[in-house]
């Protein structure tokens, strides 16, 4: 199944389609607003959230599809985090901005990946809102990444990520990434989760990445995840390893889509990123 969150108002309704119909889950049960909710509920029961979904569907109205292009952010993730250099062109991207290249291909090969922390809640955007790039860098790229979506731990569905970067900040020192990579709007998701069940194999998908400027293409690109060096499985593993996990989190694989060297995004730039079985993830860009 295929999740999707509208808003009404103040309030939210967490949306479910199976097989092409469009099931209104909230009209059913009031506190089931987010998909954190039913999550909740398939892990007290000890069943998937599909099988939840589909007994609360049996008696929900229906909705036009259409709404869904208003959908907004999916879930609200306690915190996001991203794995970085697990394809081999973002290691050689890395590789070119640094003064010190020789980590990146080190963190690429090495068995323990690289794990950063990403966003909150208040720095992550939806669909069709803004992304931001920082106003004290030059050389911004989006960075399109399948997203693994996770339940205390447990991987239970799958969505579309962009991990805006700053590139000039990350290339003058390794040590800055943290800026180069959280500040405000620095993270979109969406525009659905697809449940784990739903997605035939995570690391068989095709990504795809468009960049627009005043209507015209700046950028294209396609790629597969069956090109990430690292599996979904491993790099949860890691990421839950001596620490303590929020209960509903977001973590993001890596990117393979890496405009050349020249390029950079700038205000009013248009980003679509489309990854098979999961939909189209389309933010506009302003200056933060």
């Amino acid at each position: 199944m295929r999740y999707q969150r509208l808003s009404s108002g103040d309030q939210y309704r967490l949306i479910a389609v199976d097989s092409g119909t469009a099931y209104d889950l909230t009209a059913v049960k009031p506190r089931l607003n987010g998909f954190g909710d039913l999550a909740a509920t398939a892990d007290i029961a000890g069943v998937s959230v599909d099988e939840i979904a589909s007994d609360i569907a049996a008696d929900a109205p229906t909705i036009a599809r259409d709404s869904l292009v208003n959908a907004t952010l999916p879930l609200v993730p306690d915190e996001v985090w991203a794995a970085g250099v697990t394809y081999e062109i973002s290691e050689e991207a890395r590789e070119s901005e640094s003064g010190m290249p020789e980590m990146y291909l080190h963190a690429y090969e090495a068995d323990r990946p690289e794990i950063f922390f990403k966003a909150t809640p208040s720095r992550t955007v939806g669909p069709n809102e803004a992304i931001g790039i920082r106003a004290d860098s030059t050389w911004d790229v989006p960075e399109p990444e399948l997203g693994i979506v996770l339940y205390e731990g447990s991987i239970v569905g799958y969505t579309i990520g962009n991990d805006v970067s700053s590139r000039e900040i990350e290339g003058e020192n390794p040590l800055y990434l943290p800026q180069a990579k959280t500040y405000d709007r620095c993270c979109s998701i969406g525009p659905a989760i697809v449940s784990a069940d739903s997605v035939t194999d995570p690391h068989e998908l095709t990504m795809s990445m468009e960049i627009s400027r005043d209507g015209e293409l700046q950028y294209e690109g396609e790629t597969s995840t069956g090109n990430m060096a690292r599996t979904c499985d491993e790099l949860a593993e890691f990421w839950r390893n001596h620490d303590t996990v929020p209960e509903l989190g977001v973590l993001l694989t890596g990117t393979s889509l890496v405009p050349d060297d020249g390029f950079t995004l700038q205000p009013d730039d248009e980003v679509r990123i489309t990854i098979d079985e999961i939909g189209e993830l389309s933010n506009p860009v302003i200056e933060v």
